[in-house]
This record gives structure tokens, C-alpha cells and sequence, in this order.
């Protein structure tokens, strides 16, 4: 059920930046009697009471009952409708320290204000009419948003994309149920009007909620990221191209074999894919227990991995243990016979060949030069971005993503899309099947109620507790 404490309208307040040292923090308020309750902790409540809305006022937040000044602020009114949650609302904006952001917000629980709960201001946007709930989420997603990319999507549900969307199939589907009404109150004759019913609607709906629910793959790719593994023989240079990738120095470098000897892992932007980007030991036979170790937990990871960049030393040559390697990951029956596997040949600046081609025609077995192969060199930053370009795409190829499509956002909007695109589905076969068409019109009101809570305009309190529970206090 929805938080027991979500009271519309009551006066809430939160911490909507993090207690950490930073220039500015913002303490926000909303509800009912808003502006009034924040005057009373204000230096200047007059000029905050007669402020118009969308604007700055600039004062002191005072202790209600010591009287003593806690920090310098300014205090930005908004007034109901024309605010994010559409109602009375005031943004203290303090300094940045973690005991100025706190005594401003514990004045404002003094003066009044009751502690806001997780996603309590989104909520109440939505139920005043200020968001639906495709931008309800949206918002949610561009806070964990990890890439450029990433946040580029969600921003795009932010703006309505999303709901447009949704809502031109829902007015389609709305259309055939005008005109299967007027068939049954008015029919030209007895027979079934079915055999004269035009689909064509309800098809292109169909087809549209089908391009909508392929969407999700592509959208989980961009907010959960995949997991790529660097792997390859020891020295062949893994961590060097692991701390390029990142653009940081996280992973030893050094040309003593089995430096590595656990993996190491970090985040990193793919063309705009997030990826956890694991750096790991050196394929090789060892008597050392620990590099052992070391390697077993390699394999454990390619084999959980999404993608794996096989890293071989071009100056040193395609080897016996190369192929060894590769025959076991391709093999037929093998766990990782799915995985879609690079060929990074590192260090071509060392290497005789003029250009990656050649080096890559030169030194790969031909019965491993159907795989992609790209020459790179750590050292001096050749091929890194083609390498990450080919790798987005090979992940892509995984969901047919793509940057242009509207997508949707959640499971929750990719399992109310599946429920009208299967009673749409279901539509289509009463009419194919000779039935009267009123036999359809509970399949295409069912479709439309799906999509009425995807967007929010059919809602239960499981849906809304699915959507607010997410989000962090401030939102």
C-alpha cells in the first residue's frame, strides 16, 4: 500500500541535496499554508508572505524559539498551481555545509513542517494533475541515470515522449470502439458485421505496441549497463588498456607477469552504454595459489559477462595458448559459446605493420579472423574509441537498441504494454474467428485500461506504491 503518511496537502519538508560540503544545499517544502509556516523561521517573514510566485527572497532562517540566526538564505516561493507539485511551495537555499542544510531543515520541522517521505513531492505532482506517471518515473531514472545516454532517454520520458506515444495508440484503440459501437446500436442488417468490420486500426495498434515493448531491452541496457571483461595472457596489457578506457590510473601496470592477480572493476561509458568494465588476472598456468585464485574468478566472470575483450600482445604474436583459449569459449557446448567476444590486439605502436588491418591480418589465425578484431595501442591511445564504438554496438545487438526510438522506462510499463498488446491480439482473433464484434470490445477496453495504468489515469495503491517507493526522500 501507499505510504500511510502520504497526507495530500499536509506541510512537508526535506533535505533534497546530499549532507555533504558543497557550495549550496537546498531544503524544500510543500503543502498547504506552506509559505506561512516557512515565515515563521524567516528573518523577513513579510516580504516572504508578499512575494509573488517565481520568486527569490533573500533573508536570514532563524531558530523559531531561540530566535538565533542558524544561516543566510534565500527562499524561493512558489505558488500553487505553478509548482512542481502544484502546490504552495518554498526552496531554502543555504549554504552547503552538512550542520547549515540540517539546522535550516529542523527549524522548518519546528516551525510546522512534517518530514516528507520517499518520493512524497512526485506523488503529490501526480496527483495534481502536474505529471503522469511515464514522467513520474522519468525523473526517477535521470537521478540514477550513469551516462550522458542514459539521462539523454529519461529526459526524453520527462518531456512527454513517452506519453505521446501511449496515448496515440490509446486513441486509436479508442477509435475502433467508437465505430464497433455505432455497428452494433445501427447495423445496415442482421448478419454479423463482423465480415465487414475495416481492423486496420487495431493492426497498427498492435504493430505499435509491439515496437513499444521490444523498447525495454534497449532501455534496460542504458539504465542497468553491461558487464565486459578484459581478459587475454599475462602482460598483454589488460590494465593499461583497463585505466585508458576509464581515463583514470585504478588498475597496476607493469610489465612483471601476474602483476594482476585479482580482478578489478570500475564504470565506464561505452557511446553511452554503462559499463561495468572488469580488469583481470592473466590467463596462464601458475603454481602460485593466490594468482590461481586470481584466475579461476577470470573465468567465473566471462562467463557471467555480457561481452569479453580477449587482449592479445601484437608485438609478441597470436600463440598456441591463444587458440586454446578461443576454441573453449566458441566451443559448441560451452557456457560462453553465446558471448560476444572481441579480438583487442594491444600494442600496435610496437609492432612493423603501418595500420590495425594489416597487423590484424598478419598475426590472427585464420581460423579466427571471422571474429571482430580491432588493433589498439594503451600506450598511445590508438583505436580506443573504435573499440568502445564496436563495443556499444555488439551490446546493442543484444535488444536492437536504438538511440532514436521512444522507450519505456520500467518492467512496470513493459508489463502494462504486454497485457493491451495480448488483448489487442486477442481482439484480432474474435474478428478473424467470425464472432460478433461485441465480443471484442472487452479485449480493447482491457487494452485501454492497461494503458490507463501505464500512464497513471487508471491507478491501484499496489501501482503507486510500485512507482513512489523508489525514489529517495526529496522527490
Amino acid at each position: 500500500m501507499i505510504n500511510e503518511q502520504y497526507t495530500p496537502e499536509e506541510p512537508i519538508a526535506a533535505i533534497a541535496t546530499a549532507l555533504a560540503p558543497a557550495a549550496l544545499g537546498i531544503v524544500r517544502t510543500s503543502g498547504k499554508n506552506a509559505i506561512d509556516l516557512a515565515s515563521k523561521c524567516f528573518s523577513r517573514p513579510k516580504a516572504l508572505l508578499e512575494a509573488a510566485g517565481n520568486t527569490l527572497v533573500y533573508g536570514w532562517i532563524i531558530d523559531p524559539e531561540s530566535k538565533q540566526k542558524i544561516d543566510e538564505v534565500m527562499a524561493a516561493v512558489y505558488k500553487a498551481p505553478k509548482s512542481f507539485t502544484g502546490e504552495d511551495m518554498v526552496e531554502v537555499f543555504c549554504h552547503g555545509g552538512s550542520s547549515a542544510v540540517l539546522g535550516v531543515y529542523h527549524a522548518l520541522l519546528d516551525a510546522g513542517f512534517r518530514a516528507a517521505q520517499k518520493g512524497e513531492y512526485t506523488f503529490r505532482a501526480f496527483i495534481n494533475g502536474k505529471a503522469d506517471l511515464t514522467k513520474a518515473e522519468a525523473v526517477r531514472e535521470i537521478i540514477g541515470a550513469k551516462t550522458d545516454e542514459s539521462r539523454s532517454r529519461a529526459a526524453n520520458r520527462l518531456q512527454g515522449a513517452l506519453f505521446s506515444e501511449i496515448n496515440a495508440v490509446k486513441e486509436k484503440l479508442l477509435k475502433v470502439l467508437a465505430s464497433i459501437e455505432v455497428g452494433i446500436e445501427y447495423p445496415e442488417d442482421e448478419e454479423n458485421i463482423s465480415e465487414t468490420f475495416d481492423d486496420s486500426l487495431l493492426r497498427q495498434a498492435v504493430e505499435e505496441l509491439k515496437v513499444l515493448s521490444s523498447s525495454w531491452q534497449a532501455e534496460k541496457l542504458y539504465q542497468d549497463g553491461a558487464e565486459v571483461v578484459l581478459c587475454g595472457k599475462t602482460n598483454a596489457g589488460k590494465s593499461s588498456l583497463f585505466n585508458l578506457l576509464l581515463k583514470e590510473d585504478r588498475a597496476i601496470v607493469s610489465n612483471i607477469h601476474g602483476t594482476t592477480r585479482d580482478f578489478i572493476e570500475s564504470y565506464a561509458s561505452f557511446d553511452g552504454i554503462p559499463v561495468r568494465l572488469f580488469d583481470t588476472a592473466g590467463l596462464r598456468e601458475t603454481e602460485d595459489e593466490i594468482e590461481k585464485v586470481g584466475v579461476e574468478r577470470t573465468r567465473e566472470l566471462i562467463q557471467q559477462s555480457d561481452a569479453v575483450l580477449y587482449v592479445i600482445d601484437a608485438a609478441c604474436g597470436f600463440t598456441d595458448e591463444d587458440s586454446e583459449f578461443l576454441k573453449s569459449f566458441t566451443a559448441k557446448n560451452a557456457p560462453t559459446s553465446e558471448i560476444p567476444l572481441l579480438l583487442v590486439l594491444n600494442k600496435i605502436d610496437k609492432t612493423e605493420y603501418k595500420d590495425a588491418a594489416e597487423c590484424a591480418a598478419k598475426i590472427v589465425a585464420p581460423q579466427w579472423k571471422n571474429l571482430p578484431v580491432f588493433g589498439v595501442s594503451a600506450k598511445t591511445s590508438t583505436g580506443i574509441q573504435e573499440l568502445a564504438k564496436a563495443t556499444a554496438a555488439v551490446l546493442q545487438k543484444t535488444c536492437a537498441a536504438s538511440k532514436e526510438m521512444v522507450g519505456l522506462g520500467s518492467e512496470r510499463q513493459k508489463n502494462a504494454v504486454e497485457e493491451a498488446l495480448e488483448s489487442c491480439n486477442h481482439a484480432l482473433l474474435c474478428t478473424k474467428e467470425g464472432f460478433t464484434l461485441d465480443a471484442a470490445v472487452q479485449d480493447i477496453e482491457d487494452a485501454v485500461a492497461s494503458l490507463g495504468e501505464l500512464t497513471g489515469e487508471v491507478t491501484s495503491a499496489d501501482i503507486l506504491e510500485t512507482v513512489f517507493s523508489q525514489f529517495c526522500v526529496g522527490k
